[in-house]
């Protein structure tokens, strides 16, 4: 598969994912009348069923990463080619903004925002390096044992994890970047968001050097379904 397919696939994954996490969102805060709960739970379902669609489709043509992260874990065991990195992330960023804005248009609301939602502190912090951490060892452990099983474990996971994490597990930091231009139910202040990545890299390494010798046989892709072939891994 060429490189500029793999990016533009990239690309779209991510917009589609950012449009069901925003949208989501939105419409859940606009049908819940106030009650916060109910909007979580609608913005939990639809980004987790929606996640495992877009790794179905995608992976067999870029590997699905969707996530910085996943890119430099992937990378860091030569999945991929350092030289494609860039702009794999490149790709994510950009399909990030694009699919916030698209949730935006969709819903009628200004297409610029600047968040003003609060998620400081340790407890948020730690939340996203466990998020990311559970992440990653959900990705290495399936690749490992049950590779077919991996987009399904990956959009259950994410949906377990906005519930049992204080920050709702943003777990990524193309996401989390995207976030900050939406004062929307899913939005974050941007003076929060370098803690926020810091953590979510942290705890993608930590998950990969554990499955490097958890599992040392891990195959040479983060997703199973990656056409990158061995030369492109050198």
């Amino acid at each position: 598969m060429t490189i500029s397919r793999r990016i533009v696939a990239e690309a779209l994954g991510t917009a589609l994912l950012l449009a069901a996490v925003v949208g989501s969102g939105i419409m859940g805060e606009r049908l819940a009348g106030g009650n916060v709960a109910i909007a979580l739970l609608a913005d939990t379902v639809a980004t987790g069923a929606t996640l495992v669609t877009l790794i179905f489709t995608f992976g067999p043509i870029s590997g699905a990463h969707f996530n910085p992260a996943v890119t430099l874990a992937d990378a860091s065991q030569r999945g991929i080619a350092w030289r494609a990195v860039p702009l794999y992330i490149v790709g994510q960023l950009a399909g990030a903004f694009i699919g916030v804005i698209t949730a935006h248009l969709m819903f009628g609301e200004p297409v610029m925002q600047i968040s003003q939602h609060v998620r400081a502190g340790g407890s948020q912090l730690f939340s996203e390096f466990i998020a990311t951490f559970g992440l990653l060892s959900v990705i290495w452990g399936c690749v490992r044992l049950r590779s077919e099983a991996a987009p399904i474990a990956v959009g259950l996971y994410i949906t377990g994890a906005y519930w049992f994490t204080a920050s709702t597990s943003f777990a990524n930091p193309a996401v989390t970047l995207a976030r900050a231009f939406t004062d929307t139910f899913t939005g974050i202040r941007p003076l929060d968001v370098p803690g926020f990545i810091a953590a979510q890299l942290v705890g993608a390494f930590f998950a990969t050097a554990l499955f490097r010798w958890l599992a040392p046989s891990l195959p040479s892709t983060a997703f199973p379904h990656s056409t990158a072939t061995s030369k492109e891994r050198e």
